[in-house]
């Protein structure tokens, strides 16, 4: 329903629809603004985007869940209407260390992980308790992942869990990677955990992309336009202001403008409009890409649904095992499997063809599943993301800018402002929510 009380007619573009920005545009036609939503890929969801499994069948590109603790996309979901399409289920999880898989959903596994003595299991069960118990996330803000989890359950379950783990996934920024990032990680796993230790994530019926679509549809149905395959490529300001955004179909007018791309494209939106030292900070925000392989096979690899790897030389952070989580009946019976592998976009694994990617796998699968063959895989995919995780050492917030830029009208909400919490649809959600809010102001005081 339309608020008759807000700013009408006024113009806002927002580039990108991802949840950030389709949430954006949600609340801002809501309000009567008229909203028109610029995406250079050809569908909606951004990372959450899907693709088709078995001719019919949609997936993420790239491995999505939600904690039970999520509720800024929760309470989306309840807006829409659409609370009985998410579908909570209990996962396993697991690790391969020195050659073995345990498994380790429940406090019993914890404390069969021969991998620790005893009492380093005790240490490092208790850890996400402490990590919940945290009040003041910014007291961790002097101390690296490293320092504050050897401080907290010693210097062997941090060799044995957490530094494969940092190093699989950061690569040479382990090091510097702040304790706040670690902190959240765990927080939100702990929140996500019963009574009984084991833990509940959520997915949406169809998978993402069918909320992000059913956004668009209510975006649509409010007046507003989202339009894919429409890239922006600059933007046209007169004295006061942004006045519209260039496309290669012509120019969009704007009375404010709403970013949310990686802040390196950001930059270069805004340059030539803004002081070039603020483009130039704009740029220096490090990030790291992303290749995921996604399987599609014909028998289930394991029972687990996210298998930490902790054996050095593994390729990937990890195997998610997603039809461990949703079944397989739901892609026609076939099993899917994420690989998904952090690095710097100059490794020469982000540009390796699909099949080269598939069979630099293989040798690295049949490690940790014996069984494995190449023929279990009926189809492969592989996909890149370029600025995927933001990489949040000590100096980070430092580096964070404010959603107003210096240009009068324009906006930045990406997912490398979102700090302390990391990536994630739920975040996401709030950001669009919040900028929306700011530029309702901004609207307000304009007219």
């Amino acid at each position: 329903m339309v608020d008759e009380s807000a700013p009408a007619r006024q113009r806002v573009v927002i580039v990108g629809a991802g949840f950030t920005g389709l949430a954006a545009a949600l609340k801002l036609a809501q309000r009567g603004v008229a909203v028109t939503v610029l995406e250079q890929d050809t569908q909606v969801g951004g990372l959450a985007s899907g693709f088709t499994v078995g001719d019919t069948h949609v997936l993420e590109k790239f491995y999505h869940h939600w904690f039970t603790s999520d509720r800024y996309v929760m309470d989306l979901i309840s807006e829409l209407d659409a609370s009985d399409q998410v579908l909570l289920r209990r996962t396993r999880t697991g690790m391969f260390y020195s050659g073995s898989l345990f498994r380790l959903s429940t406090p019993l596994d914890l404390l069969r992980f021969s991998a620790l003595g005893f009492a380093d299991r005790i240490r490092l069960g208790v850890l996400a308790l402490r990590a919940r118990s945290v009040r003041d996330w910014r007291s961790l803000e002097a101390l690296t992942a490293a320092q504050w989890l050897r401080g907290m359950a010693g210097d062997r379950v941090y060799r044995v869990v957490w530094e494969p783990l940092l190093r699989s996934k950061f690569g040479e920024f382990a090091d510097d990677v702040s304790a706040v990032w670690m902190w959240n990680k765990l927080k939100l796993r702990g929140g996500s955990r019963g009574a009984d230790g084991a833990e509940t994530l959520a997915y949406f019926r169809g998978g993402f992309p069918a909320l992000a679509q059913r956004l668009q549809r209510e975006i649509e149905r409010l007046g507003g336009s989202v339009l894919t395959g429409v890239a922006a490529e600059g933007l046209r300001c007169e004295t006061g202001g942004v006045r519209a955004v260039a496309t290669a179909a012509g120019e969009i007018p704007a009375d404010a403008v709403i970013a949310t791309p990686a802040l390196p494209l950001v930059a270069r939106l805004l340059q030539g409009h803004v002081a070039a030292p603020y483009v130039e900070a704009l740029s220096r925000v490090r990030y790291l890409a992303n290749v995921c392989l996604v399987m599609e096979m014909d028998r289930s690899l394991s029972e687990t649904y996210w298998l930490n790897v902790n054996d050095p030389g593994f390729p990937f952070v990890g195997v998610v095992e997603h039809t461990n989580f949703e079944p397989a009946a739901h892609y026609g019976g076939r099993h899917i499997a994420y690989l998904s592998r952090y690095l710097p976009e100059t490794d020469p694994m982000y540009s390796l063809p699909a099949d080269e990617v598939m069979a630099f796998c293989l040798p690295h699968l049949q490690r940790i599943f014996p069984a494995f063959q190449a023929d279990w895989v009926l189809q492969h995919h592989v996909w890149r993301a370029r600025y995927a995780q933001p990489v949040v050492t000590r100096d980070y917030p430092r580096t964070i800018p404010d959603m107003q830029t210096p240009l009068p009208g324009v906006y930045i909400a990406s997912m490398a402002q979102i700090y302390p919490e990391d990536r994630g649809t739920n975040y996401a959600v709030r950001s669009g929510q919040r900028v929306a809010d700011v530029v309702t102001g901004f609207l307000s005081r304009d007219r």
